[in-house]
C-alpha cells in the first residue's frame, strides 16, 4: 500500500485482511495525520518515500519491499466485504505458480440495495519473481503485458469520497512543463480529466489525438470514445457525439453504455423504432462483451426504462409495460417506474 494522511479509512482497510495476507507493507509518502501509527498496529514494515508527483513510482517501491511469491496491492480507503474475504481465503489456497496474475473487480459504487453500480476491473495479484512494474504518473496500473490473466470472483471495495481530477491534472501539466511526453494512456487521461473540468474543447482535441496514435489498448479507445462523444455533447455538437459513438464499433463489439447512448441519440430524433433497436442491443450484448470499468445501470434497468417510453411512443403499451416491470425488479421503489406502471395498467386493464 501507498498512503498519506489516510487515518479516517486505513483502520478498516487493514481490518478486512490483516488475518489473510502474510505481510503487510506500508508506504507513507509524508502522512502528517496519525496514518503511520494506525499503520504499526498491524505491521512493522513501514517505510517513507519523498513523494514526487508519480504514482508508479512510488508503487513500484512498495513492491520491492515484498519478500512473499504473491504480491496484493490495496489503496487505504478499500476494504473486502465478509463475502470476499472468504473468497480471498479459498483463492489464497487455489494459488500456484503458474497463476502469474490475478485480476478482481473493483467496486467503485453501490446503488440503493448495496450492490455494485460502478467498477472496474484491476490486476490486483501479481507474482514476485516476474517483476512487474507499475506504468503512469497518474491512473497508474500494472503492466502485465503477455502474461495468462486468472479472473477471480473475490471483489475489493472502494470508498470513492469524490474525485482527484484537479490533483491529477495538476501533475500531468506539471511533467508536460518539464518536457515529459503527452502520448499513450497519459493522452487519454489528460483529456479525460479536460473533460471532468468541463474544458470540453481541448479535452477532445487530446482525445481525438488518442484515438489517432496506433498500438492502444482497445478497452482504452472504447473508453476514449464515450468520453469524446459526451463532450461533443456538450458542446452542443450531436452528430459529431453520434460519431464519436459509431467509431468505438472499429474496435469491438458493441457495448450496452454505446448502445444505451446511442439509443438516446435516436430517442431526441423521436426516432422511436430505433431508439427501440439500440437499447435491445444493450440488453443482447450485456453479457458478451465486458469493458475494464463497467457501469451496470447500462445492462440492466436503465435500458429497459427506455423501452418503456419507445414502446409507449409506438402505440405498443403491453411491450411499455413488460419492460417497465423488468426495470422495477432492479428498482423496486423507483417512483417514476412505479407511476409508469400504475398509467400502463390503468389504461390495459391490469389493475390487481
Amino acid at each position: 500500500m501507498i498512503v498519506r494522511n489516510e487515518e479516517e479509512h486505513l483502520q478498516e482497510c487493514l481490518d478486512s485482511v490483516c488475518d489473510i495476507v502474510d505481510e503487510i507493507i506500508i508506504v507513507d509518502t509524508g502522512s502528517t495525520d496519525q496514518t503511520k501509527e494506525i499503520a504499526s498496529r498491524y505491521t512493522s514494515k513501514i517505510y517513507d518515500f519523498p513523494w514526487t508527483d508519480d504514482f508508479a513510482a512510488a508503487r513500484n517501491y512498495s513492491f520491492e519491499q515484498a519478500t512473499k511469491e504473491f504480491i496484493m496491492w490495496l489503496d487505504a480507503d478499500d476494504y473486502l466485504s465478509s463475502v470476499d474475504r472468504n473468497k480471498l481465503i479459498k483463492l489464497k489456497d487455489l494459488l500456484t505458480p503458474e497463476k502469474t496474475v490475478v485480476m478482481m473487480d473493483y467496486y467503485l459504487s453501490f446503488d440503493a440495495a448495496g450492490k455494485p453500480l460502478i467498477l472496474s476491473r484491476r490486476h490486483r495479484l501479481v507474482r514476485r519473481d516476474k517483476g512487474y512494474k507499475w506504468k503512469g504518473i497518474v491512473h497508474e496500473y500494472i503492466d502485465v503485458f503477455g502474461a495468462s490473466i486468472y479472473y477471480s470472483d473475490a471483489a475489493v471495495s472502494h470508498r470513492r469520497e469524490g474525485a482527484h481530477t484537479e490533483r491529477n491534472l495538476r501533475i500531468i501539466e506539471k511533467w508536460i512543463a518539464s518536457d515529459g511526453r503527452l502520448e499513450g494512456r497519459l493522452l487519454l487521461h489528460y483529456g479525460s480529466e479536460l473533460a471532468d473540468l468541463k474544458r470540453y474543447e481541448e479535452a477532445t482535441l487530446h482525445l481525438e489525438r488518442f484515438l489517432e496514435q496506433p498500438g492502444s489498448f482497445i478497452d482504452d479507445c472504447i473508453l476514449a470514445c464515450i468520453k469524446l462523444a459526451d463532450c461533443y455533447e456538450k458542446l452542443g455538437l450531436k452528430d459529431k457525439k453520434l460519431e464519436a459513438l459509431l467509431r468505438s464499433f472499429r474496435y469491438d463489439l458493441p457495448q450496452s453504455e454505446i448502445c444505451c447512448a446511442i439509443g438516446g441519440c435516436f430517442e431526441e430524433r423521436g426516432q422511436w423504432a430505433t431508439a427501440t433497436y439500440w437499447y435491445l442491443q444493450a440488453l443482447q450484448t450485456a453479457e458478451k462483451s465486458l469493458l475494464l470499468m463497467e457501469n451496470r445501470s447500462f445492462r440492466t434497468w436503465l435500458p429497459h426504462g427506455r423501452l418503456c417510453i419507445c414502446y409507449a411512443q409506438q402505440g405498443d403499451l403491453e411491450n411499455a409495460y413488460r419492460h417497465n416491470e423488468k426495470a422495477l425488479g432492479y428498482l423496486p421503489q423507483d417512483q417514476v417506474l412505479l407511476e409508469n406502471r400504475r398509467k400502463l395498467q390503468q389504461v390495459l386493464g391490469k389493475i390487481p
